[in-house]
């Protein structure tokens, strides 16, 4: 058995994290909520920008510019998703996230399909003007996606 022969003190951590102070969660995930809300309208113009760099992406020219132009794709794809993604636009999310898997998916010696990108910009475009409450539409949208995914995934060329 051990026996202590001096009292133990607190350190400064445990004192602080004793100690009464700071925020209450409830508090802090509110005010967490309105810094993200105010972040909104930036995002929302990302997004619009990254849909339109999608939009004016021209086809490769041949075998060598592909890879490059797959490459800002698939970026301005990811930016999509970044600045959509804290605002819960799961929709944008999911529709940018089905290009990325397509583009990630190209053997680089392969040709690709570029009418892909050309059907995920327009889909995005047109997810981001439909109406939150147009849930339906949205769905079938998503749904052809996945299916041009399914299509050209195992093939991707």
């Amino acid at each position: 058995m051990t026996v202590i022969t001096h009292p133990r003190r607190k350190s400064n951590l445990a004192r602080m994290i004793d100690s009464a102070g700071g925020v209450s969660v409830g508090v802090a995930l509110a005010q967490a909520r309105a810094n993200i809300e105010a972040l909104r309208a930036r995002a929302l113009t990302v997004v619009d920008a990254q849909i339109t760099a999608l939009e004016a992406l021209p086809a490769p020219t041949g075998p060598e510019d592909a890879p490059a132009r797959l490459d800002e794709a698939y970026r301005a794809a990811t930016a999509l998703i970044d600045a959509a993604g804290p605002f819960e636009l799961l929709d944008l999310c999911r529709g940018a996230a089905g290009l990325c898997d397509l583009i990630g998916a190209v053997d680089p010696g392969e040709p690709f399909d570029w009418r892909i990108v050309t059907v995920h910009a327009r889909s995005l475009r047109l997810l981001q003007k439909l109406p939150p409450e147009a849930a339906a539409e949205r769905e079938r949208i998503l749904e052809s996606l996945r299916e041009v995914i399914e299509r050209k995934l195992p093939q991707v060329g």
